[in-house]
């Protein structure tokens, strides 16, 4: 966890909303100096903070609308700190609860040193990276649609459907095979839409790829120069982790990566896991996805991932999360010394 520590002579606290926040600018002694409700447009914002500038530092929760003060900031060269919401604890925990309280206690804790920072994302790569994001909710969408054609056809207890029905060849004459007109009409529902996000997840990922080019096209090849990693997985490591120089520490990345176990002691005794959730789930999903394609795509890492199950003796589950926490400490040091994947370290 990163705290804000940096001193300034005035601190605002924003609670922040769709259309409107409220704000609570303090002093360096801690006296209020404004505590009001504002329409959340840049105009207001900027008038009520102009008798405190140049040395005022702006903090925000982490919520979906911290996109345009953060941008606003930027180009008015004011410092923006963003908060992490899970470790922001003060700020929901105290008895009663509402805007004017938080906004408060956000400035408070910022001028205290005590403010936990989220990660920025960079305003350049931040729309790519949603749309990759957008992307695979379309695909899990699109996942949904095909499981529904099987569990039909289950329900009515019809012979098994060999073939994958992921591509578009074995979708042919797949509503055919039921009976019941409705039935049939539901299936070739189904199967239209799954043409229609084909087609859509296909322009989709060549866009994805024509600004991967632009942003870091080298990133991207290194990433792919993974056994099994293919073009989604490569971009969504690549821009899930944005500046993989924000990380000190290769423990800090699989920490962010949710690729430890995080455990709560007292006393020298365990109390159980918990925070499991803190962390990026996109690059949990991509790290565990490639774990899987890495041991099919490659000879060494199936003997690797046989040896890891012979070792942790808890199943292959286990063993595909030491393999996941291998692969992100491998993409970790091929980002920071731009250097492609070498099988023998991993192995060794």
């Amino acid at each position: 966890m990163r705290f804000y520590t940096q001193q300034h002579q005035y601190y605002c606290g924003i609670d922040l909303h769709t259309r409107v926040m409220y704000v609570c600018v303090l002093d360096a002694a801690g006296d209020k100096l404004v505590h009001r409700n504002i329409p959340a447009r840049a105009a207001p914002l900027l008038k009520l903070l102009e008798p405190y500038r140049p040395d005022v530092v702006v903090g925000v929760e982490c919520m979906f609308t911290w996109y345009w003060i953060a941008d606003l900031c930027e180009a008015q060269e004011l410092p923006f700190v963003l908060g992490h919401a899970l470790y922001m604890k003060a700020v929901h925990g105290g008895k009663a609860k509402n805007d004017r309280i938080d906004s408060l206690q956000i400035a408070s804790i910022l001028r205290g040193g005590n403010f936990p920072q989220a990660y920025v994302y960079p305003r350049a790569m931040r729309s790519t990276r949603d749309l990759l994001r957008r992307r695979t909710h379309f695909v899990r969408k699109r996942a949904e649609l095909l499981s529904h054609i099987r569990n039909t056809n289950s329900q009515y207890n019809l012979p098994d459907l060999t073939r994958s029905l992921a591509p578009k060849a074995n979708r042919a004459d797949v509503a055919e095979r039921f009976a019941d007109p409705s039935v049939a009409a539901s299936v070739q529902l189904d199967l239209e839409l799954i043409d229609t996000y084909d087609r859509l997840i296909t322009a989709v990922e060549l866009k994805l790829m024509r600004a991967a080019k632009r942003h870091d096209a080298n990133g991207v090849h290194r990433l792919r120069s993974i056994p099994g990693v293919g073009k989604v997985l490569s971009l969504t490591i690549l821009y899930e982790i944005g500046d993989i120089g924000r990380f000190d520490r290769v423990q800090q990345f699989a920490s962010y990566c949710r690729l430890v176990k995080p455990q709560r002691s007292s006393a020298g005794k365990l109390q159980g896991h918990a925070n499991s959730k803190i962390g990026n789930p996109h690059l949990k999903w991509a790290f565990s996805e490639a774990a899987i394609t890495f041991i099919r795509h490659c000879p060494q890492g199936r003997r690797l991932y046989e040896r890891l199950v012979r070792k942790h003796g808890k199943g292959k589950g286990k063993a595909l999360s030491v393999l996941a926490h291998k692969l992100a400490r491998a993409a970790y040091f091929m980002l920071r010394r731009q250097q492609t994947f070498d099988i023998d370290r991993l192995v060794a």
